[in-house]
């Protein structure tokens, strides 16, 4: 296996996005070689999770140049206009990019996939605590228009091979302390009525429709649970909390919390997220939801921020430092978990995932990669 570069080689955000998509692609040889010659279709593709989710299978096609190309459709509704790396790819022949609202009915043109990731939703609480609805009818209604077809395309004879859902792990809620680390089994301590309760609970429903899917029809439908990723492609004006520090540093402004900086979270490193969200794909149990994310450590919002400090005195001189003041949202800290950590043994045991990448190192490529990307459009 290629080593991906050490990084003190990783000087700039190209060296540290080839450097990852060199480490995605050897973790995931065996689940993108299942991919080859394939159809595979990402809805939300212009998104975080969407920015290595295209390029690792962009980078296995090139790699890989005498094997069948992976043939990848992104449909976005492009709400906030195509980024940059998407059109830097439109010229790709294995590349298609459509411009379509997934809460509408999907295109009659739509032709057949063997393979398909609903990773459209708004994903940072800033956002869909402003477009409640709207994420809501991504997490329910898109989905369901993708499983009816994945239905479809049975009765067909086309089926579809491998279906991934996004969930998240906000579907804990704010799980009580014997429950943490947290198993797939823990059912969660979730308002259906707070601010965060149109994700929350959309994506709980959209696992319940899933999992019936799967078993009354015998699909591969299968469900992630994200537990807090974070690196490149996480655009700076995303509001969530580390896209918040880098834009102090990169203005040259102190680090602001919101907060006292006590809840704890557990860092997954966006490269091994993406190794984990491919191998659910091709690998996960029909009807099952996976954990992805890392066990340890599992550091406050204080120890990020320092640590981000400390890092960005070394790698850019940085003087400033952490200040704490209160929101003036005063739902901003409602039903926010105390902690989070998962229990990944179910994603080892089935599915051999494995994350390496540890987060100190993360947070470096992460802040090499914003010192290259500080502006972005609003997220």
């Amino acid at each position: 296996m290629v080593q991906a570069p050490s990084l003190a080689s990783l000087n700039t955000a190209e060296d540290v996005i080839q450097a990852d998509l060199t480490y995605i692609c050897n973790h995931l040889s065996e689940e993108f070689a299942t991919l080859s010659g394939k159809n595979l279709l990402i809805t939300g593709g212009a998104g975080f999770l969407g920015y290595y989710l295209v390029q690792s299978v962009l980078h296995w096609n090139d790699v890989n140049s005498t094997a069948k190309p992976i043939h990848l459709t992104i449909y976005d509704n492009y709400i906030r206009g195509v980024p940059e790396w998407l059109t830097n790819l439109s010229g790709n022949p294995n590349l298609k990019l459509v411009k379509h609202d997934i809460t509408n009915p999907l295109p009659e043109d739509i032709g057949d996939f063997q393979f398909i990731i609903h990773a459209a939703s708004i994903a940072s609480p800033t956002f869909y605590r402003k477009y409640p609805i709207e994420t809501m009818d991504a997490n329910v209604n898109g989905l369901r228009y993708l499983l009816e077809y994945c239905l479809q395309q049975k009765a067909n004879g086309n089926p579809v091979e491998g279906f991934l859902f996004y969930s998240t792990s906000e579907i804990y809620g704010d799980p009580s302390p014997e429950n943490i680390p947290t198993p797939e089994t823990y059912r969660g301590n979730v308002s259906c009525t707070g601010p965060r309760a149109c994700y929350d609970e959309s994506k709980r429903y959209g696992e319940t429709l899933c999992v019936n899917f799967a078993m009354q029809h015998e699909l591969p439908i299968k469900t992630a649970r994200p537990f807090n990723n974070y690196g490149p492609g996480l655009k700076i004006t995303d509001r969530r909390v580390l896209p918040d520090f880098a834009r102090d540093i990169f203005s040259g402004r102190d680090i602001v919390m919101l907060s006292d900086g006590a809840p704890t979270r557990t860092f997954c490193y966006i490269a091994d997220a993406i190794v984990g969200y491919y191998k659910i794909l091709v690998k996960g149990h029909p009807g099952e939801a996976y954990n992805i994310g890392v066990e340890t450590p599992e550091i406050s919002m204080a120890n990020l921020a320092e640590r981000v400090v400390d890092l960005s005195r070394d790698l850019f001189g940085y003087s400033g430092k952490v200040v704490r003041q209160t929101s003036a949202d005063q739902d901003y800290l409602v039903d926010n978990p105390n902690r989070r950590c998962p229990i990944i043994d179910k994603a080892r045991d089935h599915l051999g995932y494995d994350p390496s990448i540890a987060i100190d190192e993360g947070l470096k490529r992460t802040m090499v990669w914003y010192s290259g990307n500080r502006e972005a459009e609003d997220a």
